[in-house]
């Protein structure tokens, strides 16, 4: 049970990073200014963050016996 549970979790967390991710690097904007390239995020990193708690603990609980 333990081990069904960590399993759907832990592909949940994957697919929620991924996803966030290439959604936050598309926020992104950059710029020149005197031939230097300038970026800057105007993406939301806590979705990305909470996917990835969500990803660790259900490590955890598929590898608790």
């Amino acid at each position: 049970m333990k081990q069904t549970l960590g399993s759907i979790l832990s592909i949940g967390g994957l697919i929620g990073v991924i996803y966030f991710g290439i959604q936050y690097l598309d926020d992104s904007e950059s710029f020149e200014v005197l031939g230097a390239d300038i970026a800057v995020s105007t993406g939301d990193y806590v979705p990305i963050l909470i996917s990835l708690i969500v990803l660790i603990v259900s490590v955890f609980i598929y590898r608790s016996k």
